[in-house]
């Protein structure tokens, strides 16, 4: 991963966020690295779904995260990253209304 792809981990408005956690985005985000859409959005929603006594981040934390991500990108990569929040939040409704 460059740099320029982990740039968004020092953004300001991440510095209330728990160093751990920040650490363990970056891990995810290397795993995440070269995955298509389609491998991406299972992986996604697998670690979107917090287990007991796993790490989860709040509303505010996620907001955080998002807006990171998507500083300095192309509109065409944050139309991207919009689809696929899109995507997740729809498949997490569906699945919470599935139990």
């Amino acid at each position: 991963m460059s740099e320029q792809e982990n740039s968004w981990i020092n953004n300001p408005a991440l510095g209330g966020i728990d160093p751990a956690k920040l650490q363990t985005l970056l891990a995810m985000a290397r795993q995440a690295q070269g995955m298509s859409q389609s491998e991406l959005m299972p992986f996604l929603m697998s670690a979107s779904q917090s287990q007991d006594g796993e790490m989860s981040f709040n509303k505010d934390e996620t907001d955080a995260i998002i807006n990171a991500l998507k500083s300095g990108r192309s509109p065409q990569e944050i139309r991207k990253i919009d689809r696929i929040l899109s995507i997740m939040k729809t498949a997490g409704k569906s699945i919470a209304a599935s139990h």
